[in-house]
Formats: structure tokens, C-alpha cells, sequence
């Protein structure tokens, strides 16, 4: 499988069609097609359906897509990096990470960076810890930013110096509010909106030491501003880390913190026996500093 075969196969997917896809490749519509039908026969499956206006993807064209575009992202990636030449501090940083303020410590070191080199530039894609786990294993991401406990046996790792408090974010006229912190019996019978990584800390399970099955889950979230908006709705109320959303002056939400106090330690990640580019390097060094200091 060649690589510029995968680029003819994603620009077709992008297109919608080998007609649309032969114009933006400059080539003709026979060649591509044949190219298509090629990769196919060496794959052993049907990638496409062709119809009359648009193509359409199977299942295992789905994957192929994924898989596709995860190859061309490394393939820009390792060009990038061999083509600066060993004086220059250059590149892209990438660093996966969920939503915390802990980034503010990233952003800082990579300020502080940038102010030596500024032809370093940052990149935080937002995930849960599978999703950040699973791109640094495929080599997407340079660093990931993590809670709880490190598999210790893949990444090196070391604690950063904050931590994120669990808490309710609830209406300001929410009975719940008139109370300076929330503990589970509180929460029992009342209509959550979770985040969906929530149930991946053990701890949350033992904090309301009951089945997850028992509670009362209206809805959940991937992010905490649309989480927000549910509860502002009047929905429920909505577990998350505190610090993430500006609850002064006229915000009709206010945050009250979990009883007893839970909170969640973050860890920069990297893989083990990783070869990290120069920036990176210069990166992790600052960050390091900072801590100490």
C-alpha cells in the first residue's frame, strides 16, 4: 500500500466523488478510478459505493479513512521534525489533555519557550484519558495531560503541582445551593449530568458508594461549557472540576465543592524509550523548571 495511493483514497473521501477528487489531484477520472479499484483488490474489500452523485464509504472504508489519516498526520509530522536542522529550536508541541486549569501551566512553559525560541508552537488537542492514552500510543501526540494514577510500565511521567477539587455546579436558586459543600446523600435523588469519563475514577464510584445504576443520570457531557448550558436549562445539576467555568458577577450557576474534599492529581505523560524532538525537549525542561521553582 503506497502512500500516495492512501492520499487519492482520502482526497475521494473529502470530495464525495472521483470525478471532484480527479480535478483536485489533476489527474484524469480513468486513473484514479483504476487506482481505487487496485487498492481495493489488495485489501480484499469493497472500500466505496459508487453511486450516481456521490460516493459513499463502507464499513471497512470508514476505517480505512481513520487509519489513512492517522499515517498522513505522522508522515507530516516526521517530515517536519527531520527537515529543521540541529541549531534551530523549532516545531509543533502537541500535548493532549482534558479540561483543567492545570493548563495554565503548560501555556506558561510553552510562554516561557517561545520567548527563546518563537518558532515553537503549542498544540492542545482536548480528550478524555482513553482518548489521550490512545493517541500517544500511536505516536499523534508528544506529551498527554492526565488525572489519577500513571501505568508506570508505558510512560515516564511526572506530578505537576496543582490539582483539580471536585465539585457540583448547580442554578443559584437551586436548593442545593444554600450549602457551602455537597455530600453524596445530597445527590442521590437528583438529576446528575456527568461528564462522560466520570465513572472511569474509582474514587467517584466509592465517594457515592453505591452502583452507578442507582443514580439518577439525565445527561451527560464531553464538554463542560455544553454541560453548563443544561444545568443554566434547568436539567440537573452537573458534576465537574472546579475553576473551569467564570461563576462571578451576574452567572445565574455557582459551584460547590464535593464532602468530604476529592481531588484529582494531574501528571505530565510521555511514552517510554520515546525520542522526543528538540522542542519537546526544550519544552518538558521548562516545565520542569517552573515546578521547582
Amino acid at each position: 500500500m503506497e502512500l500516495r495511493v492512501l492520499q487519492y483514497f482520502l482526497a475521494v473521501t473529502r470530495e464525495q466523488s472521483i470525478s471532484g477528487a480527479a480535478e483536485a489531484l489533476h489527474l484524469s477520472q480513468p486513473t484514479l478510478s483504476r487506482q481505487l479499484k487496485e487498492l481495493e483488490e489488495e485489501l480484499g474489500k469493497q472500500l466505496m459505493i459508487r453511486g450516481n452523485r456521490r460516493i459513499t464509504l463502507t464499513e471497512e472504508g470508514m476505517i480505512l479513512r481513520k487509519r489513512a489519516e492517522e499515517i498522513m498526520e505522522l508522515v507530516k509530522k516526521a517530515e517536519d521534525e527531520i527537515s529543521l536542522s540541529d541549531e534551530m529550536i523549532a516545531g509543533d508541541i502537541t500535548i493532549g489533555a482534558g479540561e483543567t486549569d492545570g493548563v495554565r501551566i503548560l501555556a506558561r512553559a510553552a510562554q516561557e519557550l517561545r520567548q527563546q525560541y518563537p518558532l515553537v508552537h503549542l498544540h492542545i488537542i482536548s480528550g478524555d484519558k482513553a482518548r489521550v492514552t490512545e493517541e500517544l500510543d500511536r505516536g499523534l501526540i508528544d506529551f498527554g495531560l492526565v488525572f489519577g494514577a500513571v501505568d508506570t510500565a508505558k510512560y515516564e511521567s511526572f506530578r505537576l503541582p496543582c490539582t483539580d477539587t471536585w465539585g457540583v455546579i448547580m442554578r443559584r436558586d437551586a436548593p442545593l445551593a444554600k450549602k457551602k459543600s455537597i455530600c453524596a446523600k445530597d445527590l442521590l435523588d437528583k438529576p446528575l449530568i456527568l461528564s462522560r469519563q466520570a465513572f472511569q475514577n474509582t474514587e467517584f464510584l466509592e465517594f457515592f458508594s453505591c452502583p452507578q445504576e442507582k443514580l439518577h443520570v439525565i445527561a451527560t457531557y464531553n464538554l463542560l461549557f455544553n454541560g453548563s448550558l443544561m444545568v443554566d436549562e434547568g436539567m440537573g445539576y452537573a458534576i465537574s472540576f472546579d475553576k473551569l467555568l467564570n461563576l462571578t458577577g451576574d452567572s445565574t450557576l455557582c459551584f460547590r465543592p464535593l464532602e468530604p474534599k476529592m481531588e484529582a492529581p494531574m501528571h505530565i505523560i510521555w511514552k517510554k524509550y520515546q525520542i522526543l524532538t528538540k522542542a519537546a525537549e526544550r519544552f518538558l525542561q521548562k516545565l520542569q523548571q517552573l515546578i521547582e521553582n
